[in-house]
């Protein structure tokens, strides 16, 4: 018959027996690793969504105090003497310079992107090297 010992260790057992015991072992632990980490990225995902929310919702805060600066500017340079619709159209041209503006910006950027040149260097360099089989020039490993 088969004992545990208070250490743990199993007496009488044969090596497929131990073999299973540790097989059940991994597989709970696993299944308990995988129990935890679904709880943790269940409590981050929940974070995640009430920030996304405050940032969305100071977004549209953000928004409204543009309008209504804008709104202030334009009655500003009325007070100034300005006629209603030259002042209102001073700030709606202001926007659209400072719309082209940061356009320009982000084209300019995006120009300035590599497309990950390295990567595809490198990959391609592995294909040769495949094809050839390694260091040997005459003959490829791989056939098309």
């Amino acid at each position: 018959m088969t004992e545990v010992r208070p250490n743990g260790q199993y007496d009488d057992k044969s090596l497929g027996e131990l073999v299973a015991i540790a097989t059940g072992s991994v597989s709970r632990l696993v299944k308990s690793e995988l129990e935890l980490a679904k709880l943790e990225l269940k409590g981050d995902a929940k974070k995640a969504a009430l920030g996304s929310t405050l940032f969305a919702v100071a977004g549209v805060i953000g928004g409204v105090v543009v309008i209504l600066l804008s709104i202030a500017l334009a009655y500003g340079l009325v007070a100034l003497g300005i006629w209603n619709w030259a002042a209102f159209l001073i700030v709606a041209g202001f926007y659209v310079l400072l719309a082209a503006v940061l356009i320009l910006i982000g084209l300019w950027r995006m120009k300035k992107m590599s497309g990950a040149k390295r990567s595809r260097q490198s990959v391609m360099e592995d294909f040769a090297m495949l094809r050839r089989g390694g260091d040997s020039e005459d003959k490829p490993a791989l056939e098309e």
